[in-house]
């Protein structure tokens, strides 16, 4: 190829083989479907002939008609019964074998039931003395524990008792060291049940004023189920300019627990305490006493 002569494309090999191909199969199926198509349309033809006799015959008589024969009866056959087969007879070493088995069998059986019996019997009996040996402990609990408790109570009470007999002792010595201090006078109206001096003279007036001053700092609602009307008494020692010297020691208590702290706290509010008048000075140790339905 050169510049003057124009670019050609080379034909593919096998064109002219391929279309020789395809016509003959178009050609094929225009046949087949044209034989097809004629054949499916076309209507077989039929031929009818008639044969004639030139003899004259006679027609066929008619035929008669025949009485239709009547129905028998049914007889319904009876069935034969059937032949009771015997049942076939054991030998009697055959027989005599089950029979044994039969008897081990049942002996087996009992055997296990009064071996169940048994157990169950020893379970029981096992259950009940477990629920015994448990009732046991817990009765020997419950009695120890009321020995502690009745054994606690005794203590307490005779822990009270000799707490009130050494403040009856206490109070009797109280008593008759102030008859000595103050001249065989205790209080106003003899009650005892306000403020006592040991320290010092001090006169009824001076120890009624202090009790009064307690009396007012003291803050305690009475309960309504309070039995009597039990005294806390505390011994108060002081300085001389009428403060307190340590805190308050509590000879006795009203077992009432509230009211106590109440009176404790009272005191620390007195203070300090105003000098007697007559003698210009505090006492060194005051005893009070307060019961809670004096107030």
């Amino acid at each position: 190829m050169t510049d003057e002569t124009p670019y050609i494309v080379p034909k593919e090999p096998g064109r002219w083989r391929a279309l020789t191909f395809a016509a003959l199969m178009h050609a094929l199926l225009f046949a087949f479907l044209w034989i097809g198509v004629r054949w499916q349309n076309d209507t077989p033809a039929t031929i009818e002939a008639e044969v004639w006799s030139p003899e004259t015959r006679e027609a066929a008589p008619l035929p008669v008609p025949q009485k239709e024969p009547e129905p028998q009866p049914v007889v319904k056959e009876t069935p034969k019964p059937k032949a009771i087969e015997e049942a076939p007879v054991p030998k009697p070493d055959i027989a005599l074998e089950q029979e044994k088995k039969r008897k081990a069998l049942e002996e087996k059986k009992r055997h296990e039931e009064e071996l169940r019996k048994e157990k169950e019997k020893k379970r029981l009996e096992e259950e009940k003395e477990r629920l015994a040996k448990l009732k046991e402990q817990e009765e020997t609990k419950r009695l120890d524990k009321e020995k502690a408790e009745k054994a606690k109570k005794d203590a307490a009470e005779k822990k009270r008792k000799q707490e009130e007999a050494d403040a009856k002792l206490l109070a009797k010595a109280r008593d008759e060291e102030m008859r000595r201090i103050t001249g065989g006078v205790t209080g106003s109206g003899g009650t005892g049940e306000q403020a006592k001096s040991q320290g010092g003279r001090a006169d009824a007036g001076y120890m009624q004023k202090i009790a009064a001053r307690i009396k007012s700092h003291t803050v305690f609602n009475v309960p309504l189920d309070l039995t009597g009307n039990p005294p806390v008494e505390f011994v108060v020692e002081l300085l001389p300019d009428g403060t307190l010297r340590g805190a308050p020691r509590k000879l006795k208590s009203s077992n009432v627990p509230g009211f106590d702290e109440a009176v404790l706290r009272a005191i620390d509010k007195s203070q300090p305490f105003p000098r007697d008048d007559k003698t210009g000075s505090v006492p060194s140790k005051i005893t009070i006493s307060h019961r809670p339905k004096d107030q």
